[in-house]
């Protein structure tokens, strides 16, 4: 499944605070597994919440943002993968005008999800989301724009002179 965020539209967040472009879901019958999207954050404001999803935020453009909640406050900086409760009620404050953020949501039921950061070369196994962040990539044979990615079916080496966001996806054991 190959992606590319210049080709899907941006979609208005409900507060006016920034756009969100789906690049990747997956979903069956027990509902949303996961889904990767791409948001531009142009102002302070509340943050959307997904109660009983979990949620990788990295910050890819901009000087990211601090997250405050309740009891939490939680730093969003640069290429910096934060991960946390996606039911949080949080509201957003940016740190120096606005940013761009890949965000990572999933049943963490189900799935288990690590995301990094990385430069150079680099292996993204079977069920992994690899996400070119700046700088382009090369992964298998195919070659990868800033803004494109894919999930991949099969363990497959890659590398970039810039920089990557993997996403590595792995599916629970069933409760039994």
């Amino acid at each position: 499944m190959r992606f590319d965020a210049a080709t899907v539209a941006a979609q208005p967040w409900k507060n006016g605070g920034g756009t969100t472009r789906e690049l990747a879901t997956l979903a069956d019958a027990a509902g949303l597994l996961w889904r990767v999207s791409l948001a531009d954050i142009a102002k302070d404001g509340p943050f959307s919440a997904f109660p009983g999803l979990a949620r990788s935020h990295t910050i890819i453009e901009g000087q990211g943002l601090t997250l405050h909640g309740e009891s939490d406050v939680l730093e969003a900086r640069p290429l910096r993968p934060l991960a946390f409760d996606g039911g949080l009620a949080l509201s957003a404050r940016l740190v120096a005008g606005p940013c761009r953020a890949l965000n990572l949501i999933y049943d963490p039921a189900r799935l288990a999800a690590e995301a990094e950061v990385v430069v150079g070369a680099f292996t993204a196994e079977a069920g992994d989301v690899v996400f070119a962040i700046k700088g382009g990539m090369r992964l298998g044979g195919e070659v990868f724009a800033s803004g494109q990615g894919m999930r991949l079916d099969g363990a497959t080496p890659g590398e970039t002179g810039g920089a990557v966001l993997v996403l590595r996806l792995r599916e629970r054991p069933a409760a039994r």
